[in-house]
């Protein structure tokens, strides 16, 4: 499932060629991806037919196109959507690496950068473009039709493309409500506001906003908790946008095992942790994000680097990059856990 690096590639590439533009027409080719939607179709089209988009904004893993109305198109990729735009002229590799690094570059923050490894780009893959597949893809569940650039003189419009294998993902118009803190909602806008459906995903490791420290802070939070801190990550209700990949990829870096209890670990651990995981999704967005196959990409259809810098996840069975050991996988609470067992001791069994 895509995660919070992947999800803002899509973000930032939504931002640059859908932001600004008139939705013309929307064509549902499969009411499945509109479950959530209240009204069905119907209502779905009406609301958003003659809306202009105003900006791009996520949080976590959540993602959602404001609305000059007040209102939000919110999207949920899920396991193999993907949101691809066609009808605008293609950015050149050169022009995308340095606007992926600039997003990166405005949510680092400086006082807690980790050292940084070089991201290695050798054995992967050339692109793959939208705009060499078939107009008309197989899994293709909705199409919304949008004005041309109001920036551009003379271009002609582009379509939105919800495309979902698995049907795990979707799309919905729903009510923006203020953010309980009054900061932005999420990254992408400095408006207050949320998804009246999301006010339950907290705020992600990358988001300025985020409250780490003090008593009601992320940190106390998970020293507070007797669940395993792999456990822990992957609550969106404490940190949003951390994964499987991630969380095992933090905690190597880390050097903890997923098994550790919360309050097993001091406030120095768990701050390791969190800056360790934040640190891996900021490399993870300068390179692309993770993409292990075609659906994984951007919204121009090319997949990210990342996958060849992965420490830990799926590399059971290899040698750990960092002392040698073998490492291993084990399964945490319904989900793999891939660790060294020399750099990430495993805690005793309690009798």
């Amino acid at each position: 499932m895509p995660e919070l690096p992947e999800v803002e590639v899509v973000r930032a590439g939504l931002a640059r060629h859908v932001a600004g533009r008139t939705v013309t027409g929307v064509e549902v080719l499969d009411p499945r991806p509109l479950r959530r939607q209240d009204g069905g179709v119907r209502a779905f089209v009406d609301q958003l037919t003659g809306r202009t988009v105003t900006a791009v904004v996520r949080r976590g893993k959540f993602l959602w196109l404001p609305l000059d109305d007040g209102r939000a198109l919110s999207a949920h990729l899920g396991m193999s959507g993907q949101l691809l735009v066609r009808g605008t002229s293609p950015a050149a590799a050169s022009d995308r690496d340095p606007a992926i690094r600039s997003a990166a570059a405005f949510l680092v923050d400086p006082d807690t950068r980790l050292g940084r490894r070089p991201v290695d780009l050798s054995a992967t893959e050339r692109p793959r473009y939208v705009r060499d597949i078939s107009a008309s893809p197989r899994h293709l569940r909705v199409r919304v039709h949008l004005s041309s650039d109001p920036s551009a003189d003379g271009t002609d419009g582009a379509v939105l493309d919800l495309v979902d294998q698995r049907m795990l993902g979707g799309l919905h118009v729903v009510d923006l409500t203020p953010t309980v803190d009054g900061a932005p909602g999420g990254a992408g806008s400095p408006e207050p506001l949320l998804p009246a459906d999301a006010t339950h995903i907290a705020r992600d490791l990358l988001d300025p906003a985020l409250e780490l420290a003090g008593p009601t802070g992320v940190v106390a939070r998970v020293r507070a908790s007797r669940r395993a801190i792999k456990t822990l990550l992957l609550d969106q209700g404490l940190v949003s946008g951390i994964g499987n990949i991630y969380a095992d990829e933090g905690l190597w870096e880390a050097g903890v095992h997923g098994l550790r209890l919360g309050t097993a670990l001091d406030t120095r651990v768990v701050a390791r942790i969190l800056e360790a995981t934040a640190e891996v999704m900021r490399r993870a967005l300068e390179a692309g994000g993770t993409s292990f196959d075609a659906l994984y990409v951007d919204v121009e259809g090319a997949s990210g680097f990342f996958a060849r810098e992965l420490g830990a996840y799926g590399r059971q069975g290899q040698a750990c990059r960092r002392c040698g050991t073998t490492m291993l996988r084990e399964a945490l609470g319904g989900r793999s856990h891939t660790y060294c067992p020399r750099c990430q001791r495993r805690p005793r069994r309690r009798r």
